[in-house]
């Protein structure tokens, strides 16, 4: 099991909810592809930390794509799964990312207003600037937080959590996301990463009632260790 742990980098862990901190690449539950997901890794940390037997409760609350990195909830108890699904519907968790795109976008900050429309076939989202039917409205605020020579790191604060919604919105104002092919970046990171990366989860504890706050480290590669 030793190989699991060091796999997995826990940000915070009490009885009833793990946070940790998801490697691009990684998937956060089962699908199609039957790759490990990183649900099943969380489990396993789990059950070896705690010697549980038979089966460990883990709740997945939300999810991020594939090749984004970053901060990611579960849920150990059905309890606190409930309650934080309820707080994610009702806008109550709070994340920040971070995304290296492209060049330097004009204005040091600003909101983008979008209508986006997901296409199951190529697993992408359009994005209109009026509304289409079947697309849902999409709002998104960011600021400059860093420029390097040919990239700038951008925070992100988004108001609402649409498909591929950041990679989507960005690309379209064209300031593609570094390694994101699918959106227009023009060529892949060696490791099929996109540097974009869930920096912070911010919300009240759904049991204990405290507010919750934790940074996730950025990965460690070369443009993200330029952003420090």
């Amino acid at each position: 099991m030793h190989s699991t742990k060091q796999n997995l980098q826990v940000l915070f862990e009490d009885n009833h909810i793990i946070i940790v901190n998801k490697r691009s690449g990684d998937i956060t539950q089962g699908d199609k592809t039957g790759d490990k997901p990183l649900s099943d890794v969380v489990k396993e940390y789990i059950k070896d930390k705690y010697n549980k037997a038979g089966n460990v409760f883990l709740g997945v609350v939300h999810r991020l794509d594939r090749p984004t990195s970053g901060v990611i909830i579960f849920a150990r108890t059905s309890k606190a799964l409930e309650r934080l699904n309820k707080m994610l519907r009702d806008k109550e968790i709070h994340k920040t990312y971070w995304a290296v795109v492209k060049s330097h976008p004009k204005k040091e900050k600003a909101t983008l207003i979008n209508y986006l429309k997901k296409n199951p076939k190529n697993n992408k989202s359009s994005v209109f600037q009026k509304e289409i039917e079947g697309s849902k409205k999409a709002i998104l605020h960011y600021s400059v937080l860093k420029k390097l020579d040919n990239y700038t790191l951008l925070e992100i604060d988004l108001e609402t959590g649409r498909h591929h919604q950041i990679r989507a919105q960005l690309s379209n104002i064209g300031y593609p996301i570094k390694g994101d092919l699918k959106y227009g970046f023009n060529r892949s990171n060696k490791d099929g990463s996109i540097h974009l990366h869930a920096r912070k989860i911010e919300f009240i504890h759904p049991v204990a009632k405290e507010k919750i706050s934790v940074l996730a480290p950025t990965p460690n590669e070369v443009i993200w260790n330029a952003c420090k």
